[in-house]
């Protein structure tokens, strides 16, 4: 995984102009990593959208530890758009971070993966991704540490199937070769909800 050195900063800089909450940055890249985490297990996975970017959280962060991905940061406001497309430069990495200052509904096309992280209320976000999401994609979604917050009706209206989040209170065994996370790990760091698209 590159060094989070420069990741650091830009994000600190995203703090600093008010893009990104008052958290401290190393829990903010610490939980937008589940969503790295959810991306994982699927090998199909090549292109992902960030919708409602704004300060680059999570899709700098996956676009950081996942360098063979494709991201699209989303943010419907230009101020934050600007300062994206200048951090993108800044990190070097204009030829796999693309950034699109508009509206979700001029978005068009499939990508293998669509994340959000405070982008708007469940159902609103669970629409409008399963748009976005080709069949067979992954769409993860910020999630509250101890609530439930999704329609099973909506979900199957939409063809997503929620992957069920489990417990892992106990270490890995050892190995001598690092193994992917199950699908049902998928959900489990940085508390994510993840769906596939039926």
């Amino acid at each position: 995984m590159p060094s989070d050195r420069a990741l650091i900063a830009v994000l600190t800089d995203a703090q600093r102009l008010g893009f990104l909450g008052d958290r401290h940055v190393s829990e903010v890249i610490a939980h937008a990593r589940g969503f790295v985490r959810a991306l994982e297990t699927d090998a199909a996975v090549r292109t992902v959208l960030d919708l409602g970017s704004g300060g680059g959280v999570p899709g700098l962060v996956i676009a950081n530890d996942r360098p063979d991905l494709h991201v699209t940061l989303l943010d419907r406001r230009s101020k934050r758009t600007d300062f994206l497309e200048r951090m993108v430069r800044r990190l070097g990495w204009s030829d796999r971070v693309d950034v699109v200052a508009a509206e979700v509904s001029a978005i068009s096309g499939q990508f293998d993966a669509v994340v959000a992280r405070g982008f708007g209320p469940p159902a609103e976000t669970a629409r409008i991704a399963a748009g976005l999401v080709r069949e067979g994609g992954s769409i993860v979604i910020s999630e509250p540490p101890d609530e439930d917050r999704w329609d099973d009706v909506l979900l199957a209206q939409l063809g997503l199937e929620r992957v069920p989040a489990t417990l892992r209170d106990s270490p890995s065994p050892p190995s001598s070769a690092p193994s992917a996370p199950s699908l049902e790990d998928r959900a489990l760091e940085g508390r994510v909800a993840v769906f596939v698209r039926r």
